[in-house]
């Protein structure tokens, strides 16, 4: 497993922290050489330094909601290693909220993070891929693709697009030797889940300790998972370890979601 990734290439959009961290993280750790992206350059400079501890890495700033930045983001990294092998798509979800909380504004700000700029990441890096005849993409989703909550309602329905979409590319890029999957976390300690479980404890008048341990305690493995583990399924999927998996969703969710497939 600590070779799994020896000598490829793996572009890893949002992964200055967190579910995207962590996935950076398990592919240094398989011998892959990893271009990272966060909106934040001073973020990217820092995550560069630490997860250089574990291999080669570069990075340069991103916004996943920007067509533009999509787009220098890419050349940037070709520019820095001449090629990729793997694509981890990641961007900062959409919004918590009910249905009556959203105007057309947040409909579309959260379609152009979440949806359309899989959309225009995939894009940009299939030229090369194709001209290869090999290359693995991954995305980040959520368990909400297979088992909708009422407050993550935009996160559900944008990322359940992506999952359609990766779908779709799996038949048609199969025949060029490209690889597309989606990976859905349940409750990784991540800040965006302090955050969700901050406003949920809010709405139910509850410390924030409180409502972690309730929401803890709904997960059959009984604690929440860590961005290392949730980065171990990743690298898996990016490498060809899992060379004759494609567009296939799964869940890395210790057991939370109740659906059968």
């Amino acid at each position: 497993m600590d070779s799994m990734l020896r000598d490829k290439v793996v572009f890893a959009s949002a992964s200055s922290e967190g579910l995207g961290m962590g996935i950076a993280q398990e592919a240094l750790r398989g011998g892959a050489k990893v271009f990272i992206g966060s909106r934040d350059p001073e973020k990217v400079e820092k995550a560069a330094a630490s997860l250089g501890k574990l291999g080669e890495v570069r990075g340069a700033a991103l916004d996943m909601a920007d067509g533009a930045s999509i787009a220098a983001w890419v050349e940037a990294g070709l520019a820095a290693y001449g090629t990729v092998d793997g694509l981890l798509v990641n961007a900062g979800g959409p919004p918590p909220g009910y249905f009556d909380a959203f105007s057309d504004q947040d409909w579309q700000k959260g379609f152009e993070l979440t949806l359309l700029s899989a959309v225009r990441l995939i894009r940009g890096v299939l030229p090369v891929m194709k001209a290869k005849k090999s290359g693995s993409i991954l995305t980040i989703t959520s368990i909400t693709v297979k088992e909708p909550w009422p407050h993550l309602l935009m996160s559900g329905v944008m990322r359940s697009g992506v999952v359609s979409l990766v779908k779709s590319l799996s038949r048609e890029l199969g025949p060029a030797g490209i690889r597309v999957n989606n990976l859905a976390p349940g409750r990784i300690y991540t800040s965006r889940v302090r955050k969700l479980d901050a406003a949920e404890a809010a709405r139910n008048g509850l410390s924030l300790e409180e409502q972690t341990a309730r929401n803890d305690a709904e997960i059959p493995w009984g604690r929440a998972g860590r961005p290392e583990e949730f980065g171990r399924a990743g690298a898996f999927l990016l490498s060809d370890a899992a060379s004759y998996i494609t567009g296939q969703t799964l869940l890395v969710d210790g057991g939370l979601s109740k659906v059968l497939w």
